[in-house]
């Protein structure tokens, strides 16, 4: 950094650019409010992380439990905790076989053909649990840590730690196309909290004309140009009258940026350019439908990691209907899983297989962190006939790319699926082993708040070592 820009100048750079070791050397006076995270040589630089909403089915995807076919159609041998609806039925076996993949011999089911071609890449982790067992706690918890509004989101924490290398795109980005609307628990989900407004999310919907409403200038740009000359010298002069308070800096921040994205957004979002092998590789290349519009996300999510920015996060579409599907939450078979859940996959296993070869082909695998994961996993009996209720007691998330060790599984759930029996992970323990491969202390990136200093994890979390390559 210059040493002859001025104070105010440096903040503006320090906000915009250098993230938050940056505004540490700047901002003396607000050294009680941040504190500073120890650093660590990162193995990732970007995540991607791939939010499947409403809870997939581990066992029916890549948890066989051989058991279930034996007690297929009985009451459980096990007792039972009170799901979210209590109507139990018995014992469900899986609805696709199981078969091993890749040198590692990963099980994975027809479920997910493509994605079972990514053995050799993945890390499953097969013992994850979570504390809620209703979609907008659930998606809180798993977002921030924390089961309800007004914390920050993992994308948020990681942009608070680390900003972000891109001078024209924001630190943390979410994805939407073909109507896909925010899980249970809205925009909040991707919230900057209590943290500067800069780290908030910023949502783009990759199949609109305008991705970012109002992103082409109405005007020129010489005028457009002056009139944030104007506003943005009002705002400094305040600025000064509250001795350069951070959220105040962080709106200047997000007009600068807002203005560089008029040109850089659209072109991130032109896919004219990209080769028709690609195309077809991320499953883009034929007629619409959700696959499609999941797979310019993921197309996307590659461009993104490409120019720098930090923390991506992609979003399922609704299902059709009449598939048993809940909207916001379109995991969430109650009824109908085998017809709901095929669906699903078709949208996301071409796509996410996809973009794991393309970053890998690319060379951008070794510093982006892929991360796959829902709420909660689905429980081993039905919910009535044919469905399945919610179960954070034991499921399945994995991890690519970034630091991970490939073809590795971690941890067990019982000889049922129901409950995580060993090497059990929380979601406070994978955010920790997320923040570590970015190079982060989960334990000191902190921000004070309400009297205390809150972070990701609260007050637990330990980092999956197992995990890493």
């Amino acid at each position: 950094m210059n040493p002859q820009l001025t104070r105010r100048q440096m903040l503006s750079q320090a906000s915009t650019g250098f993230g938050l070791a940056a505004m540490h050397g700047l901002l003396q006076a607000e050294s009680a409010t941040t504190h500073r995270a120890k650093r660590f040589t990162p193995k990732a630089r970007s995540v991607i992380f791939c939010y499947m909403s409403g809870g997939v089915s581990h066992l029916d995807s890549f948890d066989p439990k051989p058991l279930l076919e034996k007690y297929a159609g009985k009451p459980m041998p096990v007792a039972v905790r009170r799901t979210q609806f209590n109507n139990n039925g018995t014992v469900q076996p899986a609805h696709w076989a199981f078969q091993r993949h890749g040198q590692s011999g990963m099980e994975v089911s027809e479920l997910f053909p493509h994605m079972a071609t990514l053995a050799d890449e993945i890390c499953l982790i097969r013992s994850m649990t979570a504390k809620f067992s209703e979609h907008a706690q659930g998606n809180f918890f798993m977002h921030s840590g924390f089961p309800f509004l007004g914390y920050p989101s993992a994308g948020a924490w990681t942009s608070y730690g680390l900003g972000t290398e891109s001078r024209d795109l924001p630190g943390y980005v979410v994805l939407q196309s073909g109507g896909a609307v925010a899980p249970h628990g809205g925009v909040g989900l991707f919230s900057n909290g209590f943290l500067p407004a800069q780290h908030q999310a910023s949502i783009m919907r990759v199949d609109e004309p305008e991705p970012v409403p109002h992103i082409r200038p109405q005007q020129p740009q010489t005028r457009q140009r002056r009139q944030l000359d104007f506003i943005s010298g009002m705002d400094r002069r305040f600025a000064d009258q509250t001795q350069h308070d951070l959220h105040i800096e962080a709106a200047i921040s997000n007009y600068e940026m807002a203005w560089r994205m008029q040109s850089a957004v659209p072109e991130l979002c032109d896919l004219s350019g990209e080769t028709e092998a690609t195309k077809k590789l991320y499953g883009i290349d034929g007629p619409a439908s959700t696959r499609t519009a999941y797979g310019q996300q993921c197309l996307l999510a590659r461009r993104l990691v490409e120019r720098s920015v930090r923390f991506v996060e992609l979003s399922c579409l609704p299902q059709k209907l009449g598939s048993g599907s809940q909207g916001a939450n379109p995991w969430d078979q109650h009824g109908q899983i085998k017809k709901g859940h095929a669906n699903m996959a078709y949208q996301v296993d071409q796509p996410i297989a996809g973009l794991v070869k393309d970053l890998k082909s690319r060379g951008l695998l070794d510093s982006t962190l892929v991360v796959w994961a829902g709420e909660f996993g689905r429980t081993p009996f039905a919910q009535g006939s044919d469905g399945r209720d919610h179960n954070p007691y034991g499921f399945t998330i994995w991890m690519a790319g970034g630091g991970i060790k490939p073809g590795h599984i971690y941890g067990a759930t019982d000889d049922l699926g129901y409950y995580a029996i060993e090497n059990i992970a929380t979601v406070y323990d994978m955010w920790a082993t997320v923040l570590l491969l970015m190079g982060l202390d989960h334990e000191q990136l902190t921000y004070r708040f309400g009297g205390r200093d809150l972070r990701l994890t609260d007050v637990h979390g330990n980092v999956l070592r197992d995990v890493i390559a």
